[in-house]
Parts: C-alpha cells; sequence; structure tokens
C-alpha cells in the first residue's frame, strides 16, 4: 500500500544523504547518483567523503558531525545554495552509532553517545530541513532506524531504544506532514555487512551487503511505503515476535540467542 508519493524518476531531483561517510548511506547515495539525482553526502569522515565525490563526478560533499550544534544547518544553506532547483527534494538521516550493550557493562557516556548521534542528530536535522520542506509543500523525508528498534534484544541496551524512538518519530512526523504532500519514510534493516556491525561477535542471520540494502531502500521510496525493512525473510519474524506476549517473547529471545 503507498502511503507516500512514489518517487520514480531521480533525474535532477537533489538528494541529502547524513551518514553517507559508508555503510548504507554511501551505498544508497552511490545508487542515486547512478540514477541521476543531485547527490549531496555529509558525515563525519571528510576523506571518504572527498573520495565519493571523486567517484561521483558532480556530488557534494558535506562533512560535518549530526551531533555538533549548527553544523547540519550550516551544510544545509551550502546544500540549497548548490542545488540546481534551489530544491530539496530527498532528505535521508542514515547516521548511526553502535557499540555492543549489557547492564553488566553499562557505560553512560557510550549510551549517551548513541542518543546523541542516532536520535539527537535526527532532531537536529529536522530543525534544519522542516521550514524547506514545509515552504516546497513537497518532498520526502526519511529517517533509518533498525529492527533492534522493534523490541528489546540482549545487547542492544545502548542502540535499541535510540531506534525505537526513530519509529515512534517517524509515525508522528508522517501524521504531521503527509497532508501538506511531504513523504516520511523509516528503514529498518535487518544485519548488513558495515563496519558498524563488524564489533559484532556472532553469527548474523540474512546478513545482507550495503549495495543489497540500497536496491531494498530506494525500491521502497520508488513503491511509496511508510515502512522500508528487509530482508523480509527475516525482518517479518521479528514482526511475529512483537505481538507475542512477554511471557512467552522473553523465553524465546533467550533460547534463541542463547544469551
Amino acid at each position: 500500500m503507498s502511503l507516500n508519493p512514489p518517487l520514480h524518476d531521480w533525474r535532477g531531483r537533489t538528494v541529502w544523504l547524513v551518514g553517507a561517510s559508508s555503510g548504507i548511506g554511501q551505498a544508497t547515495a552511490s545508487r542515486l547518483h547512478a540514477l541521476g539525482a543531485h547527490v549531496a553526502v555529509s558525515g563525519r569522515q571528510a576523506t571518504a567523503l572527498d573520495a565519493f565525490v571523486q567517484a561521483h563526478p558532480g556530488s557534494l560533499a558535506l562533512p560535518l558531525d549530526a551531533a555538533a550544534p549548527g553544523a547540519l544547518h550550516a551544510a544545509r544553506d551550502r546544500l540549497l545554495a548548490w542545488s540546481p532547483t534551489g530544491r530539496l527534494d530527498l532528505v535521508a538521516y542514515c547516521a548511526g552509532h553502535y557499540q555492543p550493550m549489557r547492564a553488566q557493562d553499562f557505560h553512560l557516556d557510550s549510551a549517551l553517545r548513541h542518543q546523541q548521534v542516532n536520535y539527537e542528530g535526527a532532531l537536529r536535522l529536522l530543525d534544519a530541513v522542516l521550514p524547506t520542506l514545509r515552504a516546497q509543500g513537497t518532498g520526502h523525508l526519511s529517517l533509518v532506524a533498525s529492527v533492534a528498534g522493534y523490541r528489546g534484544l540482549p545487547k542492544a541496551l545502548a542502540y535499541g531504544p535510540t531506534k525505537a524512538a526513530l519509529q515512534n518519530l517517524a509515525e508522528v512526523l508522517y501524521l504531521d506532514l503527509a497532508p501538506m504532500g511531504i513523504g516520511v519514510s523509516v528503514v529498518n534493516p535487518g544485519f548488513v555487512q558495515t563496519p558498524m556491525t563488524a564489533v559484532n561477535d556472532f553469527t548474523m542471520p540474512a546478513l545482507l551487503t550495503p549495495a543489497q540494502a540500497a536496491d531494498a531502500i530506494i525500491a521502497g521510496w520508488q513503491k511509496g511505503r511508510f515502512e522500508i525493512h528487509f530482508p523480509w525473510r527475516f525482518t517479518l519474524w521479528l514482526k511475529l515476535l512483537r505481538h507475542l506476549p512477554h511471557g512467552w517473547y522473553f523465553p524465546l529471545v533467550k533460547r534463541g540467542t542463547g544469551v
């Protein structure tokens, strides 16, 4: 079911991906460039962004830390001045921070860094782009969350709650922005082979490459979906677990993870 205006033709569209130094964000930016979009990429790794621009002529690097006050506003101004149409057609928040954590090794500074990057950065992006999107009366805003936000999972003490917050945020944004003609989507990937997931010390089921993730995300935008989750052979099981009572859910997770 299409809840958003489908995004079929990317030629000439201005897109901004925040969190595109590597992984899903970079792969999605590369795919959109190949489809003819005017692509701007942001992230903390300036060298990686410069390499992206060299490999994708006509794109724009906007290095920044999404959690830094004012950084996204300054980048937005540069982007709008660079955009051939002066518009924002797609803004995607792909920035993420992940370190496995359990209650036995709780670390406040690390937990707060998850909140700053995964959630507060998204709020700072909203503050930067919502006035432009509302003035346009069109465009699309996408937040990359995770299936780890569906329900509590072992080792996701710091990560999971921030992704759950993004899912709730996306739902509220949809209710507010869809009547204005602005699309909103939330992306819930399963395991994707990125520098972020490389710290995992367990076998990751249904592991995808960043390129496969990018294809799934763009296909979801093209179909006008609100929630884009993948791979379905994995995420559908997790969706089923969301509906189980706690008395069933906790034993099943312990049995399935061995934690």
